[in-house]
């Protein structure tokens, strides 16, 4: 998808929305950028907000805590270190990518009396640079993965590789919600995954015909990230 025309900001999301169905979440992908653009898309209908970094969350979520509606997303790479805070101000975690970590949010979750709704991460082609489960290695992890009974499982999270045709993306996108559909059988529904967070600026409509329930969407609507 080319970078955003001269429309608006709000202009854009409202144009995009139109092409979604009313059923699936638009998470605005907010890192590096500004909370007054964040308003901006607020005030277009953007409720849901997706952030890679707990640190620099943790100011935008001050600074908006006038927009009690907003649920917040983190769809980083979340480092065992920083997985309490992520706890404590996020209402989904997109990214467990392995199992010391569920089994550490196990463990987390009720000291800090807030837990999550969660995915876990996977990676149908292998990639060595990105994070994330292969199938073989998330099937073989369900037993220990029921155990976790403290966690609120809700879908499966996956990143593309780069470089794919598509239609090796929308195949890509067809095995995850399989998969999802898989392990919620295997589990008898203890993993009920039936939320699908895949897609983004580049190919969120191949994954929307593949069954996405969410999309992550940064360039598509503010343009090329500001570094920091």
């Amino acid at each position: 998808m080319p970078s955003p025309s001269p429309l608006t900001l709000h202009e854009r999301i409202v144009a995009i929305r139109k092409t979604l169905p009313p059923s699936i979440r638009l998470i605005a992908v907010s890192k590096f950028i500004p909370v007054e653009m964040m308003r901006q898309a607020y005030a277009a209908g953007v409720r849901d907000f997706g952030e890679s970094r707990v640190q620099e969350a943790i100011p935008k979520m001050a600074d908006l805590k006038d927009f009690q509606d907003i649920t917040w997303h983190f769809i980083g790479h979340l480092q065992s270190n920083k997985a309490k805070l992520a706890i404590e101000h996020f209402d989904w975690i997109h990214s467990v990518d392995s199992l010391s970590l569920a089994e550490q949010l196990n463990r987390l979750v009720v000291s800090v009396q807030e837990s999550p709704k969660l995915c876990l991460q996977v990676k149908i082609v292998p990639d060595p640079n990105k994070f994330g489960w292969s199938a073989s290695d998330l099937r073989l992890a369900l037993p220990t993965l029921q155990t976790c009974s403290n966690l609120q499982w809700r879908g499966l999270m996956t990143l593309l590789p780069t470089g794919l045709t598509e239609h090796q993306a929308l195949d890509v996108f067809r095995q995850t919600q399989q998969l999802a559909m898989e392990l919620t059988t295997a589990t008898q529904g203890l993993l009920s995954l039936s939320e699908l967070s895949m897609g983004m600026s580049n190919d969120y409509p191949l994954a929307v015909q593949a069954g996405a329930t969410m999309v992550r969407l940064g360039r598509c609507l503010f343009g090329d990230r500001p570094q920091p």
